[in-house]
């Protein structure tokens, strides 16, 4: 890959990942690769996963439709209250500390598909979807839904290689009250301006994600940094060089908390450098109801735990509630 210029400066200083590849058959191998991976920075590749290249470049295809629509269209689709839906530029928020305005990044959200008459739908980040008119954008909807799916899959096999690599049994991230009934969230993601980090101008800020894991499917654009010491000073970020047909994976915030902090949640940022640059994140966290706890196998009398337990529902609306924008501030654009 050559390097291209971002933000003025030659890229070249990349980080190098463990690649881990799903179909193979050498379980020992991968969860090798993957512990490795968790223990430095929490990121990594995954590589033939069971998504096809055609359909994934299909589901670019129609998030790019979507984005193409004028603002006056995508405010009518605007987020609601179960993060559902349209995030205009800077409605998210994730660097306070560096960040001027807010994320130079327009997004969707759309998540688990619950019938407004369900129960279940009156949970947080549950219920309905908020989906665009059929004769707006056709096969829109079958897309995202097909998608959600596949990729649930993807992150379910993602975790029980984590499961293993944390002296778990395989499926211990299955059972119903983890990613058997999860808090999964697909967002697409659309970049756009110039980046400039020392006037606190960026893509989106660093942050480290908030659940359990993420997976990040990018175009062939370069902007998303690592962070591996972000206590270091200056701190030291490093490219992320896109693969085309591999997912990029990273911890979150909750998984960090659960092995007890043996596991990296590592920070992160985009930088964008004029051109548009498009990725589609599915962040995959257990059930509402989950109690997020340190884990057995992370714990002992010399390393107590770290955090006391929280509800998975509490600790992610804490969050989604700190670095997004108030939906009061939209009412102006309500016909």
């Amino acid at each position: 890959m050559e390097n291209q210029i971002v933000d003025g400066v030659e890229a070249a200083n990349f980080s190098a990942l463990n690649c881990i590849d799903l179909s193979n058959p050498d379980i020992h191998q991968s969860v090798s690769l993957l512990k490795q991976a968790c223990l430095d920075c929490g990121f990594f590749y995954v590589v033939n996963h069971g998504i096809s290249q055609e359909f994934m470049e299909e589901v670019f295809a129609q998030s790019k439709r979507m984005f193409s629509l004028p603002l006056s269209e995508k405010m009518k689709l605007l987020r609601n209250e179960r993060n559902r839906g349209y995030t205009p530029v800077l409605d998210e928020h994730l660097d306070s500390v560096n960040q001027v305005h807010g994320d130079y990044k327009e997004g969707y959200y759309i998540g688990v598909e619950v019938p407004e008459d369900d129960p279940d739908a009156e949970k947080p980040f549950y219920g309905p979807n908020i989906w665009p008119q059929q004769d707006q954008l056709s096969g829109w909807r079958e897309t995202m839904e097909k998608f959600h799916q596949q990729a649930l899959v993807v992150a379910r096999s993602v975790a029980r290689i984590i499961a293993l690599a944390l002296g778990l049994d395989h499926d211990f991230f299955d059972k119903p009250e983890m990613l058997g009934e999860p808090i999964a969230t697909l967002r697409l993601l659309h970049y756009e301006g110039q980046s400039d980090p020392s006037n606190g101008i960026f893509g989106a800020g660093a942050h480290s994600d908030f659940g359990l894991i993420t997976l990040l499917a990018t175009d062939d654009i370069l902007g998303l940094q690592i962070c591996k010491d972000r206590d270091a000073k200056p701190q030291k970020w490093e490219y992320v060089a896109p693969i085309k047909g591999a997912f990029i994976v990273n911890l979150g915030d909750m998984l960090e908390r659960w092995s007890n902090c043996i596991f990296k949640s590592t920070l992160h940022r985009v930088l964008v450098n004029g051109q548009d640059r498009y990725s589609i994140a599915y962040f995959i966290e257990p059930s509402h109801d989950c109690l997020v706890e340190c884990l057995p196998t992370c714990k002992s009398d010399k390393n107590p735990p770290k955090f006391p337990p929280i509800l998975c529902r509490t600790y992610l609306g804490q969050r989604y509630k700190d670095t997004h924008a108030d939906l009061s501030i939209y009412n102006k654009h309500e016909t």
